[in-house]
């Protein structure tokens, strides 16, 4: 499905989200540059925006991963267009079956590709066994508005609307459909942040942001 949609990913993810994805990003730098880490591994990394993103964070090394070959050319063309090769390196890889050794890196980041994982905790087990002791992982995620108003508006614009432009413009059927889909059958915050516990993840925080569209998920591997 995302081989399908890479041509146009980055195009539908700026007009459907009216430019929020960026703001949202931004706010995974904004954490990155408070925690200062020097090597960061971005976990479904598609066309490599956070990658890219995170080079303001000022790392050594950016490691993106994905298992979608086109999301992979698209995000390696990107990163040679900004010259970037030396920062941010791209490689084909499952999130649930990482090839990297136990406590390789300071931060690892997932923007929108958690809640594509076939088994969640299987794929978050291995983002903690990647991270470095006092690492930390941020977690971008859809969410659900709670307030009246903004929720119907969602319902409707991510039920009808997202759907149908994205059908239009991307020739796939059912991407757009999965996107609300995955969305709305991933956990609540509360249980995610359970599930993050009981995988020894400590200090488990999440911030809703734009009305609740999206959620922020911040934690740590202990010492």
């Amino acid at each position: 499905m995302f081989n399908n949609i890479a041509h146009r990913y980055d195009f539908l993810n700026h007009l459907l989200s009216g430019g929020f994805d960026i703001l949202w990003r931004r706010k995974v730098v904004k954490v990155l540059k408070k925690y200062k880490p020097k090597t960061i591994l971005d976990i479904a990394t598609g066309s490599g925006d956070m990658a890219i993103h995170a080079i303001k964070a000022n790392p050594d090394k950016i490691t993106g991963v994905d298992i979608s070959e086109e999301m992979i050319a698209v995000a390696i063309k990107k990163i040679k267009k900004r010259k970037l090769e030396n920062k941010i390196e791209i490689i084909k890889a499952d999130a649930e079956n990482l090839e990297f050794g136990d406590n390789t890196f300071d931060a690892v980041t997932v923007c929108f590709g958690v809640r594509n994982f076939e088994n969640l905790e299987k794929g978050l087990k291995e983002i903690h066994r990647a991270l470095k002791p006092n690492g930390f992982v941020v977690i971008l995620e859809f969410s659900k508005p709670k307030i009246p108003v903004i929720k119907e508006l969602y319902e409707f614009y991510f039920k009808k609307i997202v759907p149908f432009i994205g059908k239009k413009l991307s020739n796939d059927i059912n991407a757009y459909e999965y996107l609300y889909d995955s969305a709305t059958a991933f956990p609540k915050e509360k249980e995610f942040v359970e599930i993050l516990e009981k995988l020894e993840f400590a200090d488990c925080r999440y911030k809703r942001i734009t009305f609740g569209v999206a959620i922020l998920y911040m934690a740590f591997k202990k010492k």
